[in-house]
């Protein structure tokens, strides 16, 4: 995997992977920034819950569960002295069907958070990261 980081002014970036895509990074306006972007530590947050939300779905979907949504709500906290890592992340799943299995989304979870999202493995080298679910039936 390869990535392009290309510096356009001030603290502002803009970042393309090998695939083609690409996205603007910028600080907060008091670190030079003109706030036109996601901070690179936002990025990570969101890769993070992509790439566990990316595992929920095909697990349940493999599942044949009858899946119409799911939304990773994030929070993390922060080491107050730089390096300012993530020192814990909670990762709350709602997970939306229509006659959903509950121990099919609990294992759905379990296996990203312990097998299969690399991100999140990688940060809960340095973080604490939790996971819960709830499910929201639909009519």
């Amino acid at each position: 995997m390869k990535a392009r980081i290309k510096w356009v002014e001030n603290v502002c970036f803009v970042g393309e992977s090998e695939t083609g895509h690409a996205i603007v990074m910028d600080g907060a306006v008091d670190m030079g920034g003109r706030n036109l972007g996601m901070r690179p530590m936002e990025m990570l947050l969101i890769g993070m819950g992509g790439c566990t939300s990316f595992d929920v779905v095909t697990i349940l979907k493999k599942a044949r569960q009858p899946i119409s949504d799911c939304v990773a709500e994030i929070e993390a906290v922060r080491a107050d002295e730089v390096p300012k890592v993530f020192t814990k992340i909670h990762v709350h799943f709602v997970v939306t069907g229509k006659g959903l299995n509950p121990s099919q989304v609990e294992r759905a979870v379990k296996l990203s958070a312990e097998k299969y999202c690399s991100a999140s493995i990688m940060l809960g080298k340095a973080a604490e990261i939790s996971h819960d679910f709830e499910i929201v039936e639909t009519a």
